[in-house]
């Protein structure tokens, strides 16, 4: 009898446990009690899409946003347009569960009036980075590793950091988004990931994270590196009163092609490998960098 009292007693917890609701608040106020880990995910942003993906989402991911194209997996996933596009009939035939997305797509706002669960999120600075991963993990059921992530993305910046030569650390850089006139500034994401590589930012931080920049503006605060997508970096000495500066007539550019530049820009589980990149750029220009 007591055999049967305890099977019965263990048999009863994980279906306690199984049942715990999940509730969390999103990046705007909203907040969200889920029953059980959700089962049927759309992400609408790459950047949560290759963070569920890491977060173990799975075969539970059916929809993808039209940029989402890292793992390959999601290649084969329905891709449902973009933050203001989203293709609302085709979302709501996949009968999601949870939609995870951006704070700014106005799109979303037709999905939760439909009764979708919307989980929106900011993705502008590492601290954004961080919370996503454990509030993303804690809808996955898998509470743990959100930070378990965040520490090896931790390790890999102070990796990269520690291989930038001493010749560029404090000099300013101008990280340019897509072909501008959009910077990465200092409070962004890759801004903070450059400061810990150990640059300083044209881009100070009263403007934001990706403020608009005037092309005199950059002409005027003399950049002593310039980063950016490589296809535009053939033209910057085109570019009126480009050719003065320094670092386009002296070649200290890091232009990166679409696939790297796109794990640059989006703030997820990739962070630390692009931040490597970025260092293995500075490691080339370091040996003939001169102010």
């Amino acid at each position: 009898m007591l055999r049967l009292l305890l099977w019965l007693h263990l048999a009863l917890v994980p279906s306690w446990t199984a049942a715990q609701p999940i509730q969390i608040r999103d990046d705007r106020g909203t907040e969200h009690r889920l029953a059980a880990p959700p089962q049927r995910i759309v992400t609408m942003l790459p950047s949560l899409t290759e963070t569920a993906w890491v977060l173990g989402v799975d075969s539970r991911l059916v929809g993808v946003d039209r940029y989402s194209n890292w793992p390959a997996e999601v290649a084969k996933l329905p891709h449902l347009g973009g933050l203001d596009d989203a293709q609302i009939e085709a979302i709501a035939a996949l009968k999601p569960d949870l939609i995870l997305a951006s704070t700014s797509s106005r799109a979303m706002e037709r999905l939760e009036a439909l009764g979708f669960s919307v989980v929106r999120l900011k993705s502008e600075s590492h601290a954004d980075v961080r919370r996503t991963l454990d509030l993303v993990a804690r809808l996955l059921g898998n509470p743990d590793e959100g930070a378990r992530v965040w520490a090896r993305l931790a390790r890999e910046i102070d990796a990269a950091a520690g291989r930038v030569p001493a010749s560029l650390r404090g000099r300013r850089v101008y990280f340019e988004i897509g072909g501008g006139p959009y910077a990465a500034g200092t409070t962004s994401f890759i801004g903070e990931t450059l400061a810990r590589l150990g640059l300083a930012n044209i881009a100070p931080p009263d403007l934001g994270p990706f403020p608009k920049l005037n092309p005199e503006y950059v002409v005027r605060a003399k950049p002593d590196l310039i980063m950016g997508v490589q296809r535009e970096q053939s033209a910057l000495m085109a570019r009126p009163g480009w050719n003065a500066l320094a670092a386009v007539r002296e070649r200290r550019l890091c232009g990166f092609e679409t696939p790297q530049y796109e794990m640059l820009i989006r703030p997820g589980p990739r962070m630390g490998e692009a931040a490597g990149l970025l260092a293995d750029c500075l490691a080339r220009l370091g040996t003939t960098a001169t102010r």
